[in-house]
Protein backbone atom coordinates (compact mmCIF):
# COMPACT_ATOMS: atom_id res chain seq x y z
CA UNK A 1 0.00 0.00 0.00
CA UNK A 2 1.47 3.20 -0.65
CA UNK A 3 1.18 6.15 1.71
CA UNK A 4 0.71 10.00 1.63
CA UNK A 5 3.07 12.15 3.77
CA UNK A 6 1.30 15.66 5.07
CA UNK A 7 3.98 17.75 6.82
CA UNK A 8 3.41 20.73 8.14
CA UNK A 9 5.86 23.05 9.14
CA UNK A 10 4.94 24.46 12.43
CA UNK A 11 6.70 25.87 15.79
CA UNK A 12 7.55 23.74 19.19
CA UNK A 13 4.16 25.31 20.84
CA UNK A 14 1.96 23.81 18.07
CA UNK A 15 3.64 19.97 18.31
CA UNK A 16 0.87 18.41 20.14
CA UNK A 17 -2.50 20.14 18.98
CA UNK A 18 -1.31 20.01 14.99
CA UNK A 19 -0.70 15.96 15.97
CA UNK A 20 -3.66 16.23 17.46
CA UNK A 21 -5.42 16.76 14.27
CA UNK A 22 -3.70 14.52 11.91
CA UNK A 23 -4.69 11.57 14.55
CA UNK A 24 -8.28 12.95 14.33
CA UNK A 25 -7.86 12.94 10.61
CA UNK A 26 -6.92 9.52 10.54
CA UNK A 27 -3.50 9.43 10.14
CA UNK A 28 -1.89 5.97 11.39
CA UNK A 29 0.98 8.02 12.61
CA UNK A 30 3.03 10.97 13.49
CA UNK A 31 7.12 11.45 13.07
CA UNK A 32 8.00 15.17 14.71
CA UNK A 33 11.34 16.41 13.67
CA UNK A 34 12.31 19.03 15.92
CA UNK A 35 15.72 20.78 15.27
CA UNK A 36 16.03 21.64 19.29
CA UNK A 37 16.12 18.22 19.78
CA UNK A 38 19.95 18.47 18.44
CA UNK A 39 20.49 20.99 21.06
CA UNK A 40 18.92 19.07 23.92
CA UNK A 41 20.63 18.99 27.47
CA UNK A 42 19.03 15.78 28.44
CA UNK A 43 20.03 14.98 32.16
CA UNK A 44 22.72 12.81 31.89
CA UNK A 45 22.08 11.32 35.08
CA UNK A 46 19.32 9.55 33.65
CA UNK A 47 21.24 7.97 30.61
CA UNK A 48 22.87 7.88 27.07
CA UNK A 49 21.39 10.27 24.63
CA UNK A 50 21.33 8.78 20.93
CA UNK A 51 23.15 10.33 18.05
CA UNK A 52 21.05 12.79 15.84
CA UNK A 53 21.91 13.24 12.23
CA UNK A 54 21.03 17.30 11.56
CA UNK A 55 19.92 16.02 7.82
CA UNK A 56 17.37 14.43 9.19
CA UNK A 57 15.89 18.25 10.74
CA UNK A 58 14.42 21.65 9.43
CA UNK A 59 17.17 24.66 9.76
CA UNK A 60 14.29 26.31 12.22
CA UNK A 61 10.62 25.06 13.82
CA UNK A 62 8.95 21.67 13.99
CA UNK A 63 7.85 19.19 11.04
CA UNK A 64 5.01 17.27 12.15
CA UNK A 65 4.23 13.87 9.84
CA UNK A 66 0.89 12.46 9.30
CA UNK A 67 0.69 9.52 7.16
CA UNK A 68 -2.52 8.88 5.66
CA UNK A 69 -3.60 5.55 2.77
CA UNK A 70 -3.77 7.27 -0.58
CA UNK A 71 -7.54 6.72 -1.14
CA UNK A 72 -9.88 9.04 -3.19
CA UNK A 73 -10.75 10.79 -0.61
CA UNK A 74 -7.15 12.04 0.24
CA UNK A 75 -7.55 15.74 -1.43
CA UNK A 76 -10.36 16.22 0.46
CA UNK A 77 -9.19 14.80 3.78
CA UNK A 78 -5.52 16.73 3.05
CA UNK A 79 -7.87 20.48 2.92
CA UNK A 80 -9.86 19.69 6.17
CA UNK A 81 -6.37 19.16 8.06
CA UNK A 82 -5.06 22.54 6.22
CA UNK A 83 -8.62 24.09 7.68
CA UNK A 84 -8.12 22.56 11.18
CA UNK A 85 -5.13 23.54 11.55
CA UNK A 86 -5.43 27.19 10.55
CA UNK A 87 -8.33 26.64 13.71
CA UNK A 88 -6.01 26.52 16.31
CA UNK A 89 -5.02 30.04 15.91
CA UNK A 90 -7.64 31.08 17.51
CA UNK A 91 -6.35 29.52 20.56
CA UNK A 92 -3.74 32.04 20.12
CA UNK A 93 -1.39 29.26 19.34
CA UNK A 94 1.53 30.13 17.52
CA UNK A 95 1.22 27.90 14.18
CA UNK A 96 4.44 29.76 12.42
CA UNK A 97 5.14 28.94 9.10
CA UNK A 98 2.34 26.83 9.03
CA UNK A 99 3.18 25.22 5.31
CA UNK A 100 1.43 22.05 4.59
CA UNK A 101 3.66 19.61 1.90
CA UNK A 102 2.32 16.54 0.49
CA UNK A 103 4.29 13.51 -1.16
CA UNK A 104 4.02 9.69 -1.27
CA UNK A 105 6.07 6.86 0.53
CA UNK A 106 5.37 3.56 0.24
CA UNK A 107 4.73 1.49 3.13
CA UNK A 108 8.56 -0.05 3.34
CA UNK A 109 9.79 3.00 3.68
CA UNK A 110 7.08 4.69 6.11
CA UNK A 111 7.70 1.57 8.69
CA UNK A 112 11.27 1.84 8.59
CA UNK A 113 11.50 5.64 8.87
CA UNK A 114 10.01 4.82 12.39
CA UNK A 115 12.80 3.49 13.88
CA UNK A 116 15.45 5.54 13.43
CA UNK A 117 13.81 8.46 15.32
CA UNK A 118 13.06 5.94 18.56
CA UNK A 119 15.51 4.88 21.11
CA UNK A 120 15.49 3.96 24.89
CA UNK A 121 15.29 7.09 27.01
CA UNK A 122 15.67 7.19 30.27
CA UNK A 123 13.50 9.76 31.26
CA UNK A 124 13.59 10.10 35.06
CA UNK A 125 15.84 8.43 37.44
CA UNK A 126 13.63 5.25 37.67
CA UNK A 127 11.65 5.50 34.47
CA UNK A 128 13.03 4.51 30.81
CA UNK A 129 11.25 4.67 28.09
CA UNK A 130 11.95 2.11 25.23
CA UNK A 131 9.96 0.95 21.71
CA UNK A 132 8.66 -2.41 21.78
CA UNK A 133 11.42 -3.21 18.74
CA UNK A 134 13.94 -2.53 21.12
CA UNK A 135 15.90 -5.53 23.90
CA UNK A 136 16.21 -2.82 26.30
CA UNK A 137 17.23 -4.23 30.03
CA UNK A 138 17.17 -2.31 32.77
CA UNK A 139 20.54 -1.48 34.16
CA UNK A 140 19.63 -1.52 38.19
CA UNK A 141 17.25 -2.89 40.29
CA UNK A 142 14.86 -0.15 40.67
CA UNK A 143 14.55 0.73 36.83
CA UNK A 144 10.95 0.42 35.68
CA UNK A 145 10.73 0.14 31.26
CA UNK A 146 7.82 1.11 29.93
CA UNK A 147 7.22 -0.38 25.87
CA UNK A 148 5.64 2.19 23.61
CA UNK A 149 4.16 1.81 19.96
CA UNK A 150 5.27 4.76 18.95
CA UNK A 151 3.57 4.37 15.27
CA UNK A 152 0.25 4.19 17.25
CA UNK A 153 -0.38 7.52 18.60
CA UNK A 154 1.09 10.72 19.90
CA UNK A 155 4.34 9.94 20.14
CA UNK A 156 7.03 7.70 22.14
CA UNK A 157 6.27 9.66 25.28
CA UNK A 158 10.18 11.68 25.35
CA UNK A 159 8.15 15.27 24.38
CA UNK A 160 9.42 17.82 27.47
CA UNK A 161 5.74 18.00 28.75
CA UNK A 162 5.76 14.26 29.30
CA UNK A 163 8.79 14.05 30.57
CA UNK A 164 8.04 16.94 33.27
CA UNK A 165 4.90 14.99 34.44
CA UNK A 166 6.63 11.68 34.85
CA UNK A 167 9.25 12.93 36.65
CA UNK A 168 6.56 14.59 38.91
CA UNK A 169 4.74 11.56 38.86
CA UNK A 170 8.00 9.68 40.58
CA UNK A 171 8.20 12.25 43.05
CA UNK A 172 4.42 11.50 44.55
CA UNK A 173 2.69 8.09 43.34
CA UNK A 174 2.93 6.04 46.11
CA UNK A 175 1.48 2.35 46.40
CA UNK A 176 -1.90 2.37 46.99
CA UNK A 177 -2.57 5.62 44.90
CA UNK A 178 -5.84 6.05 43.43
CA UNK A 179 -4.87 8.08 40.28
CA UNK A 180 -6.53 10.05 36.98
CA UNK A 181 -5.08 10.41 33.53
CA UNK A 182 -6.78 13.06 31.62
CA UNK A 183 -5.55 12.79 28.10
CA UNK A 184 -3.84 10.29 28.15
CA UNK A 185 -2.60 9.78 24.72
CA UNK A 186 -0.31 6.51 24.15
CA UNK A 187 -1.18 5.93 28.25
CA UNK A 188 2.34 6.82 28.77
CA UNK A 189 1.85 8.39 32.26
CA UNK A 190 -1.10 5.64 33.13
CA UNK A 191 1.96 3.33 32.74
CA UNK A 192 4.10 5.10 34.64
CA UNK A 193 1.29 5.68 37.56
CA UNK A 194 0.62 2.36 37.74
CA UNK A 195 4.23 0.97 37.70
CA UNK A 196 5.11 3.43 40.82
CA UNK A 197 2.90 2.20 42.66
CA UNK A 198 -0.88 3.16 41.45
CA UNK A 199 -3.60 0.64 42.39
CA UNK A 200 -6.72 2.00 40.56
CA UNK A 201 -5.63 4.63 37.51
CA UNK A 202 -8.42 6.15 35.04
CA UNK A 203 -6.61 6.76 31.90
CA UNK A 204 -9.40 9.24 30.06
CA UNK A 205 -9.30 10.74 26.48
CA UNK A 206 -12.00 11.86 23.81
CA UNK A 207 -10.22 10.34 21.14
CA UNK A 208 -10.98 7.34 20.10
CA UNK A 209 -7.78 6.34 18.57
CA UNK A 210 -6.15 7.53 21.85
CA UNK A 211 -8.26 4.79 23.96
CA UNK A 212 -7.08 1.99 22.02
CA UNK A 213 -3.54 3.13 21.86
CA UNK A 214 -3.53 3.33 25.64
CA UNK A 215 -5.51 0.33 26.39
CA UNK A 216 -2.80 -1.50 23.80
CA UNK A 217 -0.14 -0.35 25.77
CA UNK A 218 -1.85 -1.04 28.87
CA UNK A 219 -1.91 -4.51 28.50
CA UNK A 220 2.17 -4.66 26.43
CA UNK A 221 3.31 -3.36 29.80
CA UNK A 222 1.03 -5.64 31.83
CA UNK A 223 -0.46 -3.18 34.00
CA UNK A 224 -4.11 -3.62 32.11
CA UNK A 225 -5.20 -4.85 35.33
CA UNK A 226 -5.03 -1.66 36.97
CA UNK A 227 -5.40 1.30 34.60
CA UNK A 228 -9.17 1.49 33.04
CA UNK A 229 -8.71 3.40 29.82
CA UNK A 230 -11.96 5.12 29.26
CA UNK A 231 -13.46 7.61 25.89
CA UNK A 232 -14.56 10.68 28.47
CA UNK A 233 -13.47 13.92 30.04
CA UNK A 234 -13.09 14.66 34.09
CA UNK A 235 -16.06 16.44 34.72
CA UNK A 236 -18.04 13.35 33.37
CA UNK A 237 -16.31 10.45 34.29
CA UNK A 238 -13.82 11.58 37.02
CA UNK A 239 -13.96 9.96 40.18
CA UNK A 240 -13.68 11.18 43.70
CA UNK A 241 -11.01 10.82 45.75
CA UNK A 242 -8.41 10.64 43.77
CA UNK A 243 -4.60 10.92 45.53
CA UNK A 244 -3.19 12.03 41.89
CA UNK A 245 -4.51 13.91 38.74
CA UNK A 246 -2.12 14.67 35.85
CA UNK A 247 -2.95 16.53 32.81
CA UNK A 248 -0.83 16.82 29.86
CA UNK A 249 -2.68 19.07 27.59
CA UNK A 250 -3.51 22.58 26.59
CA UNK A 251 -2.95 25.29 29.05
CA UNK A 252 -6.40 26.22 27.30
CA UNK A 253 -7.91 23.06 28.26
CA UNK A 254 -6.57 22.63 31.75
CA UNK A 255 -8.16 26.32 32.67
CA UNK A 256 -11.31 24.97 32.00
CA UNK A 257 -11.35 21.93 35.18
CA UNK A 258 -8.72 23.23 37.70
CA UNK A 259 -12.10 23.46 39.89
CA UNK A 260 -13.09 20.01 39.14
CA UNK A 261 -9.91 18.61 39.34
CA UNK A 262 -10.16 20.48 43.06
CA UNK A 263 -13.62 18.62 43.54
CA UNK A 264 -12.15 15.34 43.16
CA UNK A 265 -8.98 15.07 44.89
CA UNK A 266 -8.67 14.20 48.51
CA UNK A 267 -7.34 16.74 50.78
CA UNK A 268 -3.51 16.45 50.43
CA UNK A 269 -3.46 14.98 47.26
CA UNK A 270 -2.19 15.91 44.17
CA UNK A 271 -2.40 17.85 40.78
CA UNK A 272 0.04 18.09 38.04
CA UNK A 273 -0.08 20.15 34.63
CA UNK A 274 2.15 20.13 31.73
CA UNK A 275 1.75 20.96 28.21
CA UNK A 276 2.31 24.48 29.66
CA UNK A 277 4.37 26.93 26.96
CA UNK A 278 6.18 29.37 29.08
CA UNK A 279 4.19 32.84 28.22
CA UNK A 280 1.23 31.14 29.59
CA UNK A 281 2.24 29.60 32.92
CA UNK A 282 1.34 32.34 34.91
CA UNK A 283 -2.16 31.85 32.95
CA UNK A 284 -2.69 28.54 34.35
CA UNK A 285 -0.79 29.08 37.95
CA UNK A 286 -3.77 31.93 38.23
CA UNK A 287 -6.33 29.59 37.56
CA UNK A 288 -4.78 26.79 39.97
CA UNK A 289 -5.28 29.32 42.63
CA UNK A 290 -8.24 30.13 41.89
CA UNK A 291 -9.67 26.79 42.75
CA UNK A 292 -7.99 26.57 45.71
CA UNK A 293 -4.70 24.88 45.08
CA UNK A 294 -1.77 25.65 46.64
CA UNK A 295 1.79 25.49 43.84
CA UNK A 296 4.11 23.40 45.21
CA UNK A 297 6.95 22.94 42.08
CA UNK A 298 7.49 24.52 38.78
CA UNK A 299 9.47 22.42 35.91
CA UNK A 300 11.19 23.71 32.88
CA UNK A 301 12.25 22.06 29.76
CA UNK A 302 13.25 24.46 26.69
CA UNK A 303 10.03 26.84 26.61
CA UNK A 304 7.61 24.28 28.39
CA UNK A 305 6.61 24.01 31.89
CA UNK A 306 4.99 21.61 34.65
CA UNK A 307 3.16 22.64 37.25
CA UNK A 308 2.32 20.59 40.66
CA UNK A 309 -0.17 21.55 43.32
CA UNK A 310 -1.64 20.14 46.51
CA UNK A 311 -5.00 20.47 47.49
CA UNK A 312 -5.16 22.01 51.26
CA UNK A 313 -5.86 19.10 54.03
CA UNK A 314 -9.39 20.75 55.01
CA UNK A 315 -9.98 22.24 51.53
CA UNK A 316 -13.64 21.85 50.30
Amino acid sequence: MNWSEICIHTTQEAVEPVSHVLHESGASGVVIEDREDLFREWETKFGEIYDLSPDDYPEEGVLVKGYLPVNSFLSETVEQIKLSVNHLSQFNINLGQNKVTVSEVNEEDWATAWKKYYKPVKVSRRITITPTWENYQPVHDEELVIELDPGMAFGTGTHPTTVMCIQLLEQCVKEGDLVTDVGCGTGVLSIAAAKLGGTQIDALDLDEVAVQSATVNSELNKVDQRVQVRKGNLLDNGRSGQDVIVANILAEVIVTFTEDAFRLTRPGGTFIVSGIIGQKRDMVKDALKQAGWRILESLEMEDWVAIRAEKPVGGA
